[in-house]
């Protein structure tokens, strides 16, 4: 199968970017309720709908959902490009309808989505909310899991640009876990399950991103959605779409996700999960916290009289203005910062710094400053 052509004939071209809403999702909806597949399924804290999609007639039912974090997109954005898939009046995709059931909600957390924040309207993170079940969207995807007794559920979510696979330099691009169903991080037949989907997913993704899929943590939190959907007896993998090079707008992340979920569906549908990969899934790099957007190398700085050479870095904030998602450079740590990498690393050979208010970088200030009061960067870039 050619993943590259099935994603340029399927991607849903009406989404892109990372703000994405209920506005943007609703034509959409509307366009594929053909046949009352499409339910509202409960209220957010603010009343908004929250929406499942429901395609198939297989025995195998699958739990999918996505933007739990509002500021999560780049799996629905995916999510929407397979579903398209599984629209197409393919072989592949009449295979796919007679295998599965396939039941998704496309954003859990429509306030935290509208407001770009990763918490809900009450300012709860839904990740940590499933024992408890505080909040309105909490207890909607409990009901549905109780109801629709899934097979496999995928917990769909990004994962910021500060993780790199391992120490190898490059960024994680897309994450898997397998959660763990107890403290002692034990794997059972159901837990392997998942662990053989997420090893067969990986094969794929070697093939177009080699060296950079990552292996989440899997410390124990029966508070997290996945360890508690584990806990109860249900394979569950959680994606994390993470960072491409150059792609902050996670239009290329988006397509290794819809490649993950077709490889997952592909490999399911035709039994063709080997017995156990466990090895193969623990060779997986872990995830580890090694990456700011911006390295600036080897700067000479005046400090308090005396010259020095040093190193700092800046990370984006993400800040929502008039419906637009603006990145914003901030410097946010000043030192050796030995074994980390920037996504942007520039060598400043000794060069002076200075910026309009000192001659030394300042943490929590904009990333706008001088290399020998030639070279300008602003918002973290070299001004040309």
């Amino acid at each position: 199968m050619n993943l590259e052509e099935l994603f340029s004939l399927h991607k849903e071209q009406s989404i892109k970017g990372r703000y994405l809403t209920l506005d943007h999702i609703e034509p959409l909806l509307d366009k594929l309720n053909t046949n009352n597949q499409v339910q509202i399924i409960g209220k957010s804290v603010l009343d908004k709908p929250i929406y499942s999609y429901q395609i198939g007639t297989g025995e195998t039912r699958i739990y999918l959902w996505s933007q739990m974090h509002g500021n999560e997109s780049t799996t629905t954005k995916a999510l929407f490009d397979f579903i398209n898939v599984l629209n197409s009046g393919s072989h592949f995709a009449k295979k796919l309808l007679e295998k599965f059931t396939f039941y998704a909600i496309p954003i859990l957390n429509p306030d935290g989505a509208a407001l770009y924040t990763r918490e809900n309207a009450n300012k709860i993170d839904l990740n940590r909310d499933s024992q408890n079940l505080t909040q309105p969207e909490s207890n909607v995807l409990r009901e549905v899991f109780e109801k629709f007794k899934p097979h496999y559920c995928f917990n769909l979510h990004d994962q910021r640009t500060i993780f790199g696979a391992g120490n190898s330099g490059k960024p994680a691009t897309v994450s898997f876990l397998a959660p763990s169903y107890n403290q002692e991080r034990e794997i059972n037949e159901n837990r392997l399950k998942a662990i053989n989907v997420i090893a067969g997913i990986n094969d794929t993704l070697q093939q177009y991103i080699p060296g950079q899929v990552g292996r989440f943590d899997d410390s124990f939190n029966i508070n997290c959605i996945g360890d508690t959907f584990q806990f109860l007896g249900v394979p569950t993998i959680l994606f994390e779409a993470g960072h491409f090079p150059n792609d902050y707008e996670r239009e290329i992340t988006r397509k290794f996700i819809f490649f993950s979920l077709i490889s997952s569906f592909e490999l399911l549908s035709e039994n063709d999960l080997v017995d156990n990969r466990i090895n193969d899934y623990l060779n997986i790099s872990q995830n580890k916290v090694v990456f700011y957007d911006f390295m600036y190398k080897n700067i000479k700085i005046n400090y308090d009289g005396i010259e020095i050479i040093t190193n700092f870095v800046a990370q984006y904030k993400e800040e929502l203005i008039e419906n637009k998602i603006h990145f914003n450079a901030y410097i946010t740590e000043v030192g050796e910062l030995e074994n980390y990498f920037g996504h942007y690393e520039y060598d400043a050979q000794g060069a002076f710094y200075s910026d309009n208010h000192n001659s030394f970088p300042k943490v929590n200030e904009k990333a706008d400053f001088y290399l020998n009061k030639n070279v300008k960067f602003v918002n973290g870039l070299i001004k040309s």
